[in-house]
């Protein structure tokens, strides 16, 4: 009986699993790009099994959590009108949405939108951020637990293009950075409450990237014009700070210890072992720059997209151009990693399946016809791409 009993137990956790995978915040749960689980056995074929509207504009990444999809949007004539909404992944059915007003600045390039800024979630909440600068909390059901307006605290941090740095939840927290030419912050929020825990300065100049956690979860890196800063989560505290400069559009990313940043082409670097306060240079690449796009690292390797809309895959260990592709377009999402293959998304709505394993060979494409700047989410059994107008799942089983 009891053996019965632990076959059961192991069947139903893989059923769970394979259910449930999370896609958690922008580029995913880690923020790297990586789904938590592995797609086996996909050939790369785009095919649409659903698609839904949206009631307004958005850049952010849909983000997964259980079997449900949540998205952020916004509309209106002056884009005041805010929107979380959420979906099944079965079939695209509407579960709830909820509406809010901004109560911060909503004048954007036309080319973004407010709901620029991906949303996050620890699990049991969704953290919705928007250029507005509102930070509004969720439980899964829609019922609203807190609502911060962060423009009433600091009126000059924003910028007439708009705000795009995604949110993080962490340990306990929520972190975001509104970093623009006049007043600059980041800050941590008690995830319950609402209530800030620490809030620090950041250089005064229009910034985009969005905050990434170290592979042990205590620090964040914080990618600026200045460089890059490890934020110590529970008290706000610089732990160590590069000083060289880095991209202020896409993203580093992280494997381990080791930061890959858009500085000079890309820098990879890890905590100084003489003096912490001063992380170390692994190596530095001038001839691989990733344009609007973060790079992605997958295994050994790691995949920029360029300005003018070339993947190229370099070694981690020393940097060294691998292979190179002209995918076409312009990109502002992000290459995301599903079934050992890189999905790639340009401006004008044009899914790309990349091999990695094949020099970057382009596998598959499907046109979505419409403007798409917003990075794919990947789970268990599809991916999911949003538009303005759209919200597409893509079966990858």
């Amino acid at each position: 009986m009891i053996c019965r009993s632990l076959i059961l137990f192991s069947l139903l956790c893989v059923l769970n699993n394979s259910t449930f995978a999370d896609w958690r915040g922008f580029r995913g749960s880690s923020n790297n790009g990586l789904p938590e689980q592995t797609i086996d056995n996909w050939d790369g074929k785009l095919e649409i099994e659903w698609q839904v509207d949206l009631p307004g504009r958005g850049l952010s990444s849909p983000i997964l959590v259980g079997d449900r999809i949540y998205v952020t949007c916004s509309s209106g004539p002056m884009q005041e009108r805010l929107h979380v909404l959420c979906f099944n992944q079965s079939d695209g059915q509407k579960v709830w949405q909820r509406n809010f007003w901004a109560t911060g600045r909503t004048i954007t390039n036309p080319r973004t939108c407010v709901a620029a800024p991906s949303p996050a979630s620890d699990g049991k909440h969704i953290y919705a951020f928007y250029s507005s600068n509102d930070l509004i909390c969720l439980d899964l059901e829609g019922n609203l637990l807190w609502f911060r307006g962060l423009s009433y605290d600091y009126p000059n941090a924003s910028n007439s293009l708009g705000m795009a740095s995604s949110a993080l939840a962490i340990n306990g927290k929520v972190v975001v950075m509104v970093e623009t030419d006049d007043d600059s912050f980041a800050t941590g929020i008690d995830a319950k409450t609402g209530e800030t825990n620490w809030m620090i300065k950041r250089p005064e100049r229009a910034n985009w990237t969005s905050p990434v956690p170290t592979s042990d979860g205590k620090q964040i890196l914080m990618q600026s014009s200045a460089g890059v800063s490890a934020i110590d989560v529970a008290t706000g505290e610089e732990v160590w700070k590069y000083a060289d400069g880095a991209a202020t559009q896409p993203t580093l990313t992280v494997v381990g210890e080791t930061a890959y940043v858009p500085s000079h082409g890309i820098t990879a670097i890890r905590p100084g072992n003489s003096n912490a306060d001063v992380p170390e240079i692994v190596w530095q690449v001038g001839n691989i720059r990733p344009g609007v796009a973060s790079p992605i690292a997958d295994g050994e390797n790691l995949y920029v997209i360029n300005s003018s809309g070339v993947m190229v895959g370099a070694t981690l260990k020393d940097g060294q151009r691998l292979w190179q592709t002209r995918l076409g377009g312009k990109f502002s999402a992000s290459p995301v990693m599903a079934g050992g293959k890189l999905v790639a998304l340009n401006e004008d709505g044009t899914a790309l399946v990349i091999d990695p394993n094949n020099k970057g060979e382009v596998i598959s494409k499907l046109d979505l016809n419409e403007t798409t700047l917003g990075t794919p989410s990947v789970g268990t059994d599809g991916l999911y791409f949003r538009s303005d107008r759209h919200l597409y799942k893509i079966t990858v089983d």
